[in-house]
């Protein structure tokens, strides 16, 4: 069974009202797609919270507007208060189940590094993968191997794309994690072999 998150219609966008829909534990948002016009929503808390745990922050669902009509959506945006933590704003892209979209999807790294285990250290450099692909297909992450990577290796775009079902768009030689050498010590300031610096005109003012 698909899930299902509730939203109610918004019908005040002033500032006042936002923050009283936030104080009575809702979180404003808007639905749109390219087949709807805009419309100001407003989901529970806890209901969102709990629906983007079923089914990741790339997942779709229904959400279902004053019980009169589902959207088949997933999130677009979403925009968090870094110091509360608590949902701020939220964007729901209506989806067209037949068409390709293009979405980002977070890179994770797996295994061990014999290049770290050596003192290197890895560098995960990209973080999100841009991808095109059916709404339904879209993974929830892509999973990158490190295990094989010595110092001074890396792995790119190019090495993951025939790993991955859905099209990539990034480009091939982007990095996606290195492994780094041991940064080079460094030595102390002042050492014994350093020649004195000579004093520009000392002479001319003993004469």
């Amino acid at each position: 069974m698909a899930t299902v998150l509730k939203a109610n219609p918004r019908e005040d966008l002033k500032g006042s009202a936002t923050r009283k829909i936030r104080k009575s534990g809702y979180v404003p948002a808007v639905l749109y797609g390219n087949k709807i016009e805009s419309q100001p929503v407003s989901v529970e808390s806890v209901d969102f919270l709990k629906t983007v745990r079923e089914v990741g922050k790339n997942g779709l669902f229904s959400l279902d507007v004053s019980g009169k009509k589902k959207h088949q959506v997933m999130i677009h945006d979403l925009q968090i208060d870094p110091i509360k933590n608590e949902y701020l704003h939220i964007d729901f892209f209506e989806v067209d189940m037949t068409s390709e979209i293009d979405a980002s999807v977070p890179v994770h790294l797996t295994g061990e590094s014999p290049g770290e285990k050596a003192g290197g250290m890895v560098s995960h450099l990209m973080y999100e993968v841009a991808v095109k692909c059916l709404p339904s297909d879209i993974p929830e992450e892509i999973s990158v191997d490190v295990s094989d990577l010595n110092i001074g290796d890396s792995i790119q775009i190019a090495d993951i794309r025939s790993k991955v079902n859905v099209q990539i768009t990034n480009e091939d030689e982007e990095t996606i994690v290195t492994v780094q050498a041991p940064a080079a010590e460094v030595e102390p300031e002042g050492t014994e072999d350093e020649a004195e610096p000579e004093v520009v005109g000392e002479a001319e003012k003993e004469e």
